[in-house]
């Protein structure tokens, strides 16, 4: 910078800065003035630090000139501030103080559990002799709820039908969409009880949800309904409670998350729906309200109608599986929702606490299992300890480094959050709560010993009814909603996360060099047009000069159009499973090879109508800075794709960031590269092809499937289904591989064989 400010003023200098020329022709004139300036000392004393290039400028400047620097640079850090939060994760704690998790001594007793192990014998007692018959089922939980003086009511709905909804992204399934020729056998229904709060006003509400398939009850769902209704029966008698609790039976003959989602868009959003079924009394007689009115529940308490408490505060679903694996009991916590939604992080770590620390719970959450035993995350976790034995060496107030064996679990903690939040699809019911910003997560507990074999019911019961009853009074507590702690974080472990501030630097990191390199290419596309006008500078240009120069100061327009062009091709192959799912009977193979070819098809319709060099900035426009000009729009296109998503969510921001970055920045035609005849072009070459390989979408699943869980168990079809699995639960993630990974991954194989 002093150089070009100590010597004579002349617009080659702007050239070699690599930035636009009316940008240039400004910076250029500041630097001169600076150089007149510095002539005279008496004027620079009084006035020169007014007319300094700017620091700002002077900054991008140097940025832009040094962008593979910067570039190498930013990338290695955003990688290395990645593999480094296992290591900056903090405990977990308790944020909102009224929570006070544990303060009180619990209530629920041996005859609470009784009652429940009762309701687990009728329940499986039922099954064996009436296989089929869920009327009966539902008639039994109806009868014990009454019996606690609640109110029952029933709230049916009708199969979801999942498909391709282009108009609903960011929002949950819509279960308004029903099966065709419904029939009233097809019907689901809930059951819903409601103990109102004798110190509350009916305006706040906490929800617990127990799925169980009425026609089919196993042991694990009669185990989960008898913990609900151990804390239900609880409930109802205690004189502390603030809070309306509502019990939902949730039907899940046709999916948990349908019942559950279904139930709230009734309790928010009444839909009144009327569908002809075609025989009347087949439809009296199979009505459950209809048959619960006869003896000998004639006497119950039955509510009509969609009966409602107050606004939810938050919701538990309890399930119980047959894992026994283990040495003690276990409690799995599920808590992605859609587009990466998160509960607030109190209420993981009130479950956290009360369960480890109360009931003895082993708390596990989800990890990528095939990263437990990778050897060179091992050796980067002896590496990160070896460095925090030398940092408390040197200072024993540094707490840098954790053991081997704790990074290599925290880091496939890390893993399994960021791939769950990334991918946009709930992990359970409890994401149905989070489209209405409900905090709520799935606790899945799990005995050591087979369910079938337990002989110890009552004591399972009574931990697993406790650690429900101290949740729902930590809750109960809240004069408010949860708001003090996170609502942004990844997990490490069930009691270690990493808050949006620290996992943000990462990603920052990963995108900063776009914006630099775009300037710095686009940059270097201009200086033909630089040196037009330091001819036009020199002598009076002439009329068709003019022309050129006009044209040559708009080329970037060319590139533009083609991305434009390519994005346009992405919205239009992320419509096209809409189209082809159609078609009857056909198969995820054929639908994924069927896709493959209409997408060929439409890029190919595509560039001929709108890609075409028609307009006149291409004439102007050598080969050799076409290329650059375009790597410089797809660069800025990315990076708008990037952060748009990163708002919408993080996590799968932060996995398209590592395979598109590296892909659009190592972008360069091959012919460049094969013309050098050199190792380092050739390794070049290699590297684009192969980030070229990775970068294709359906490559790139493959790939981590096949890392993940196996080669041998990958077949065509399975891209279908996991792109239809997103679309289904219409989450944006969908959106984001048609619309910005897999139009920059088309651009940057056009760059590779670009004809420079």
């Amino acid at each position: 910078m002093l150089n070009r400010v100590r010597g004579k003023f002349d617009y080659s200098n702007c050239n070699r800065l690599g930035i636009s020329c009316d940008f240039e022709a400004k910076i250029c004139a500041e630097l001169g003035e600076a150089r007149r300036l510095s002539d005279s000392p008496a004027m620079a004393q009084s006035d020169g630090n007014k007319l300094k290039p700017r620091p700002v400028v002077r900054l991008g400047i140097l940025l832009i000139s040094q962008s593979f620097f910067v570039s190498v640079i930013c990338l290695t850090a955003g990688v290395l501030a990645l593999l480094l939060l296992p290591v900056l994760a903090k405990n977990t704690y308790i944020s909102e103080n009224a929570l006070m998790p544990g303060s009180a001594n619990n209530m629920l007793s041996g005859q609470d559990v009784s009652e429940a192990n009762k309701l687990v014998k009728d329940l499986t007692s039922l099954e064996l002799r009436l296989m089929g018959l869920g009327m009966e089922s539902q008639r039994l939980i109806s009868q014990y709820m009454s019996d606690l003086g609640a109110e029952v009511s029933y709230h049916k709905f009708y199969p979801q039908l999942h498909q391709f909804h282009p108009l609903q992204f960011f929002s949950g399934p819509d279960s308004g969409i029903i099966w065709k020729n419904n029939s009233c056998s097809s019907i689901g229904v809930n059951t819903v009880g409601i103990i109102r709060a004798p110190r509350g006003d009916g305006k706040e509400a906490i929800v617990l949800v127990t799925p169980y398939n009425p026609n089919k009850i196993g042991m694990g769902e009669a185990l989960s309904l008898g913990i609900a209704y151990s804390v239900f029966s609880l409930l109802s008698r205690v004189t502390w409670l603030a809070k309306d609790i509502i019990w939902l039976v949730a039907d899940s003959q046709y999916g948990e998350y349908s019942a559950v989602a279904d139930w709230l868009r009734e309790y928010h959003v009444p839909v009144f729906r009327k569908v002809n079924t075609g025989d009347t009394e087949t439809c009296i007689e199979s009505n459950i309200l209809y048959e619960l009115g006869q003896k000998p529940y004639a006497d119950r308490k039955l509510y009509e109608g969609f009966k409602r408490a107050g606004t939810m505060a938050a919701a538990l679903v309890i399930k119980v599986t047959d894992q026994n694996d283990y040495f003690e009991d276990s409690l799995n916590i599920y808590a992605e929702a859609s587009n990466g939604q998160m509960p607030n992080l109190d209420l993981i770590n009130i479950v956290n606490y009360l369960a480890v620390h109360k009931q003895g719970l082993r708390i596990r959450v989800k990890k990528m299992l095939s990263l437990l035993n990778s050897s060179w995350l091992n050796t980067l976790g002896l590496l990160f300890e070896s460095l925090g034995q030398i940092a408390r060496s040197l200072n024993p107030q540094w707490k840098f480094g954790i053991p081997a064996t704790e990074y290599v679990e925290g880091a496939a903690t890390l893993a399994s959050s960021l791939y769950y939040q990334g991918l946009g699809v709930p992990t359970g019911p409890h994401g149905a709560f989070r489209d209405y910003q409900i905090d709520a997560i799935t606790l899945e507990i799990s005995p050591k010993v087979s369910l079938t074999k337990m002989a110890r019911h009552n004591e399972f019961l009574l931990r697993g009814g406790r650690l429900i009853e101290g949740v729902i009074r930590s809750v109960n507590n809240l004069l408010e909603k949860f708001h003090q702690s996170f609502f942004l974080y990844l997990l490490t472990s069930p009691s270690k996360f990493v808050s949006v501030g620290v996992y943000m630097i990462s990603f920052a990191l990963l995108v900063a060099p776009l914006p630099i390199v775009a300037a710095s290419l686009h940059a270097d596309a201009n200086n033909f047009d630089c040196n037009i006008v330091k001819e036009k500078s020199s002598s009076r240009a002439t009329s068709g000069s003019k022309d050129d120069v006009k044209h040559g100061s708009w080329n970037w327009l060319n590139s533009a159009k083609k991305v434009f062009v390519f994005h346009l091709w992405g919205a239009v192959v992320s419509l096209l499973p809409y189209f082809i799912c159609q078609m009857p009977n056909i198969t995820p193979k054929t639908s994924f090879l069927l896709w493959a070819l209409l997408s060929g098809f439409s890029l190919l319709i595509l560039h001929l109508i709108l890609g075409s060099q028609f307009s006149e900035t291409a004439v102007f426009q050598p080969q050799d800075r076409e290329w650059a000009n375009l790597k410089s729009a797809t660069i800025s296109a990315s990076f708008i794709g990037l952060c748009l998503m990163s708002v919408i969510n993080f996590a799968a921001a932060e996995i398209g960031a590592l395979l598109i970055i590296p892909m659009c920045l190592m972008a360069r035609p091959l012919k460049l590269d094969i013309g050098a005849k050199s190792l380092r072009n050739f390794a070049k070459a290699a590297c684009n092809l192969l980030f070229g390989f990775v970068g294709f979408p359906p490559v790139t699943y493959v790939l981590l499937k096949g890392v993940f869980e196996g080669f041998y168990e990958i077949n065509v079809g399975d891209f279908w289904n996991w792109v239809e699995s997103l679309w289904a639960w219409n989450s944006a993630t969908y959106l984001f591989v048609g619309m910005v990974l897999l139009p920059c991954w088309a651009l940057c194989i056009y760059i590779l064989f670009h004809p420079c």
